[in-house]
């Protein structure tokens, strides 16, 4: 069993990151995560950094990466919301005009890949210059933490009415380090849901094994190449299962170990967080667990602190 692990750890050529929960918590980035991306570039391991969070466009999160000491380029990172475009673009090119219910920063990262937004919220005045009033073909409901109760009516009136209703992801909550509940969209979509009589039509974002399948074909690999890393047995790993990558949960989010043992199917490997998650890696290449450096020494990311230690030879 233990070679067996062994094996399909050394077979993984890259990894795809989950954020919130693994390797930050609201604002607080988790001191083992630039210590594991310093590793999997000595191992020669690439990475991208996925999130179903579809409140920030992809140009918020790079910046809000970068305040964390972290440097994405533009094809380290794939958003739902990003997931969300592309299916419109490829699966529903009929669809021009939409009703967005997220933040100002995803509506304007549609309206730049080419969607007109309908504003025509009853009771008040539209919040965007790009904004159109009419008829949206469409209705997208991302994670709005500005959400305001008008325009949540308005979209559940385009959904009664029959436009088809897309959801950017299915998450039910944000993890967060702050005292509060953070209502994600799968909340947000099962109250319009409630309202309608009707649920999203597609729902994008993990685990919808596209967000998976995109890295594959641009990196040219096999789903045995790939790791998920990730914090929720009901996204993160289920797109790594219906994708066959290999699909590592770690304790440092939404899901609890006792919650872990029972879920079924088992995820391929449960660990501690992503510092546990590289000594496993690094043991996979050399079985003493361990790399010489420059210096001659060796170095092992230790799975609780995430820091090196130095071995003397």
């Amino acid at each position: 069993m233990m070679q067996t692990m062994t094996k399909r750890l050394s077979r993984i050529r890259h990894v795809a990151l989950d954020m919130d929960g693994t390797i930050y918590s609201g604002g607080t980035l988790f001191e083992f995560t630039r210590p594991f991306l310093a590793l999997l570039g000595n191992l020669g391991i690439g990475h991208t950094f996925l999130t179903n969070n579809s409140s920030r466009s992809a140009r918020h999160y790079r910046a809000h990466l970068r305040k964390m000491g972290i440097f994405a380029r533009e094809d380290e990172l794939y958003t739902s919301t990003q997931a969300t475009i592309e299916y419109l673009h490829e699966r529903m090119p009929g669809v021009k005009r939409l009703f967005v219910l997220g933040t100002a920063s995803m509506r304007e990262e549609i309206a730049k890949a080419g969607f007109g937004l309908v504003e025509n919220s009853v009771g008040g005045h539209g919040d965007l210059r790009r904004a159109k009033a009419g008829e949206p073909d469409a209705v997208v409901v991302g994670f709005d933490t500005a959400l305001v109760y008008r325009r949540l009516c308005r979209a559940a009136y385009w959904i009664k009415r029959g436009k088809p209703f897309i959801a950017t992801h299915p998450d039910r909550i944000c993890p967060t380090d702050e005292p509060t509940v953070l209502v994600d969209c799968g909340s947000i979509c099962s109250a319009l849901e409630k309202a309608t009589g009707r649920g999203p039509d597609k729902i994008l974002g993990k685990p919808n094994p596209c967000m998976l399948r995109g890295i594959l074909q641009r990196h040219g690999l096999s789903p045995q190449n790939l790791a998920m890393v990730g914090d929720r047995l009901y996204t993160d790993l289920a797109m790594a299962q219906q994708a066959g990558a290999f699909g590592v949960l770690v304790l440092t989010g939404e899901t609890t170990a006792p919650e872990a043992e029972r879920h079924s199917p088992p995820p391929d490997l449960v660990v501690s967080g992503l510092a546990e998650f590289g000594q496993r890696l690094r043991e996979a290449r050399n079985p003493r667990g361990a790399e010489p450096d420059a210096g001659g020494t060796r170095t092992n990311l230790s799975p609780v602190a995430g820091t090196k230690v130095r071995i003397e030879r």
